[in-house]
């Protein structure tokens, strides 16, 4: 299967990270608590650094983005963006919903996007323009064109249910075929593989989804926010689709 140097770059840091997770999980680690009032551990440091060593070796030049150690070069014409462990909660619970994120954007866009969820046994990748692979195999999205026809999968809605748009979606649910709330990084590895159509996520930064991102959007599909803007580092919310099924689904909530 094809690699840029980037893409193969991506994923060594991401099998290197495995690593580290793995002998972290499991292990009663404790926890502290950040001034956002998310968990963190010892894991989530050493798998960051473990992953910013890496690329960093390789591309010094490079902007980087991290949930544990900071950023640098934000202005960079390439950033690496990266949750070490993204479902912190799920990692220090000892339930294996939890997933290692690495994206690359350039000059504003996501070109690259690794997304390794060592616990469930998932690896799936994608480069914008090359193609996504799930476990080695190419994935693609669906061809599901209606909404009565599709399968749609929510996470984080605490935003969502607050806000003018929840009558709205209330009025999707009715529409579809089937709705489930797979949530972090599985639904997004569903859609790519084209097992479900669409995911509506509200309460996330870019550091959760920028490789799934690119991952569903390397398989055919489409990716903004619920306001069907591009996600970009302040983007908060969540509209993925097969790309078939976009347009139909941002009008209906926006309805």
């Amino acid at each position: 299967m094809p690699q840029s140097p980037f893409l193969a770059t991506a994923l060594e840091a991401a099998r290197a990270a495995a690593d580290v997770v793995r002998h972290y999980y499991q292990s009663n680690l404790a926890i502290t608590i950040k001034a956002d009032k998310s968990p963190v551990t010892v894991a989530d440091v050493e798998t960051e650094k473990t992953i910013r060593s890496i690329v960093e070796a390789r591309y010094p030049d490079h902007g980087f983005y991290g949930e544990e150690t900071g950023s640098n070069h934000l202005d960079a014409e390439y950033v690496w963006i990266v949750d070490p462990i993204d479902g912190t909660k799920s990692f220090v619970r000892e339930y294996p919903m939890f997933s290692t994120q690495i994206a690359l954007m350039h000059r504003g866009k996501l070109i690259v996007g690794v997304s390794s969820a060592p616990a469930y046994g998932e690896l799936a990748w994608g480069e914008i323009g090359v193609g996504a692979w799930l476990n080695d195999r190419p994935i693609r999205v669906s061809e599901v064109s209606a909404i009565e026809d599709a399968a749609l999968s929510t996470g984080n809605l605490k935003t969502l249910a607050a806000g003018p748009r929840w009558p709205a979606f209330g009025r999707l649910i009715g529409r579809l075929s089937r709705i489930r709330g797979y949530g972090d990084f599985l639904h997004y590895h569903l859609l790519a593989s084209g097992k479900i159509d669409a995911v509506v996520e509200s309460d996330v930064n870019i550091l959760d989804v920028g490789a799934c991102a690119v991952i569903v959007e390397a398989a055919g599909g489409r990716f903004t926010d619920i306001d069907g803007k591009p996600l970009g580092l302040g983007s908060t919310s969540v509209l993925a689709t097969n790309g078939r099924l976009h347009e139909a689904v941002l009008s209906a909530i926006s309805a």
